[in-house]
């Protein structure tokens, strides 16, 4: 059966996290990410009757793939505006850096259906939690958790003491483990 408008929304969180954890963070301000996600999300359900009959498998890996063609989109339109010599060689740096994170996070889609449906679970989950943190906080666990940064460098990105980046951390996991407990108990 092909996805309806509400099951397709339901996934706008999930999206969200993956497009910022797969785009390099120096490209972060340059594409509008929520854009990405809605286009993704216009795509996919302009294509749903197609759905079923294109063998796209679980909904969730569907929308992965029409995300990642997005991103590299949006990463390639970069490219062309690049004028700068400077500019060119730490964007591209960027690019290729996002391009690699990119297939990378397709070529995971390897494992068997059911450790698929079990991380796209637990990724929702975790989606949905971050979203409902700070923005601050959010990044800083991201940064650091999800894509492994050194503190000193997540400090760095979010123009701020280590210590004080410590203490977001701190307070975003704090959150986060807290809203995962209220969700597992409901």
């Amino acid at each position: 059966m092909a996805p309806d408008a509400d099951d397709l929304d339901r996934f706008r969180d999930h999206l969200h996290l993956l497009a910022r954890l797969h785009l390099d963070p120096r490209l972060r301000g340059k594409v509008d990410l929520s854009g990405v996600v809605q286009q993704t999300l216009l795509e996919a359900y302009q294509a749903r009757p197609q759905f079923p009959a294109a063998g796209a498998g679980p909904v969730p890996a569907w929308l992965r793939r029409i995300l990642a063609n997005n991103l590299t989109d949006e990463v390639r339109k970069l490219t062309a505006a690049a004028r700068d010599v400077d500019r060119e060689r730490s964007l591209e740096q960027a690019l290729n850096a996002s391009s690699i994170r990119i297939a990378a996070w397709l070529a995971a889609e390897q494992s068997s259906p059911s450790q698929r449906a079990m991380r796209e679970e637990e990724l929702a989950h975790l989606a949905a939690a971050l979203a409902q943190l700070p923005d601050d906080q959010r990044t800083a666990v991201e940064l650091h958790h999800l894509q492994g940064l050194p503190l000193a460098e997540v400090a760095t990105q979010l123009d701020r003491t280590k210590g004080a980046t410590a203490a977001l951390l701190f307070r975003g996991l704090k959150k986060l483990r807290q809203l995962l407990e209220d969700e597992g108990e409901s």
